[in-house]
């Protein structure tokens, strides 16, 4: 069994996470600020499906980029380098985690209109924000994550075009880089991750870095577009 949420903030261990399925940790609370900080300082996301109750997880292991460590592969660093596309920083950050949601609808979709709204109302606050790939003044794919500290936390992303997401999520680990983050998380393990350089870490591991990352950093704000470009040798 897993324990059901107060009306604060106050969320048990992450060791008490279930193993089967792998992370869950607790239900019931809000999509609120408060709460949204409170998880995602202890390394805990919510992830739940229309017609449940707010599910909170934090799997172990976890899969983590340190953002100087991200692999490119020859062909995508080719792409980089033909530079037709525009990278852009938060500029319509509504549309990214709409485009998340949307091309997941066939398969179904956790990104429900109660996250929509809580994330859009972070983005406001300056901590969560999307990194987009623009073609032709198109948006063809793009990410979107929450900011805490010096951790920055992959929530999802989206691709219409071959290797759009994969562009904008390159970006964003330069972007990163040279903004002194430490850990871009991906949450789950997945072979696309993998593939950017994506490794898997203790859960223990992770939520002690989190411990440091999370005590000062950045302060909340929109990031600005002009350092999303980046030369690719």
């Amino acid at each position: 069994m897993i324990p059901w949420l107060g009306d604060q903030p106050d969320f048990p261990p992450t060791s008490r996470a279930l193993r089967n399925p792998n992370g869950l940790l607790a239900a019931g609370g809000a999509l609120t600020p408060d709460w949204l900080l409170a998880a995602y300082r202890r390394g805990i996301f919510p992830w739940f499906n229309d017609g449940e109750p707010i599910l909170w997880w934090s799997p172990d292991p976890r899969m983590v980029v340190f953002p100087d460590q991200i692999r490119i592969t020859r062909s995508l660093r080719k792409t980089l380098r033909n530079a037709h596309y525009e990278v852009r920083l938060d500029s319509d950050f509504p549309a990214v985690i709409r485009a998340c949601a949307e091309t997941r609808e066939t398969t179904g979709t956790w990104i429900t209109q109660s996250i929509q709204d809580a994330y859009i109302r972070m983005h406001e606050l300056g901590y969560a924000h999307s990194v987009e790939t623009w073609v032709d003044g198109e948006l063809v794919g793009g990410l979107y994550g929450m900011a805490v500290g010096r951790a920055f936390y992959g929530e999802s992303m989206f691709s219409l075009r071959t290797d759009a997401s994969k562009i904008a999520f390159v970006h964003l680990a330069r972007f990163l880089e040279q903004r002194d983050f430490r850990v871009l998380d991906c949450q789950m393990t997945t072979r696309h991750l993998a593939s950017l350089g994506g490794r898997e870490i203790p859960r223990e591991d992770f939520v002690k870095l989190l411990d440091t990352l999370t005590r000062d950093g950045p302060l909340p704000a929109r990031w600005p577009i002009d350092g999303a470009q980046a030369p690719w040798t």
